[in-house]
């Protein structure tokens, strides 16, 4: 689904007795489960995973983030990050 790919999944999760399951939110069809111990530690994983910050929002959203991203993937470039040679550079 092109939303996950642009935004990411919106996992929900639930549990089942010892089964910690998730599943994507948007209906993409991607899912999965862990199996824990006990009973009280998969629904204490569930419950700690299932929120959402909202107040954070606005700085892990990959879109806001894609300048910086480009920016940070331009001076590793250029500063031979890449696994290049090394170009030394000063700034004053």
């Amino acid at each position: 689904m092109l939303r996950c790919h642009l935004l990411g999944h919106r996992f929900r999760f639930l549990h089942e007795g010892e089964t910690m399951r998730w599943r994507c939110a948007r209906g993409c069809g991607a899912e999965g489960s862990k199996r824990y111990p006990t009973a009280r530690d998969a629904e204490r994983y569930a419950r700690a995973f299932d929120r959402e910050d909202e107040a954070d929002l606005g700085r892990r959203a990959p879109l806001g983030l894609l300048p910086l991203r480009l920016w940070r993937a331009w001076r590793r470039r250029r500063d031979g990050a890449d696994g290049g040679p090394r170009a030394v550079t000063r700034s004053r």
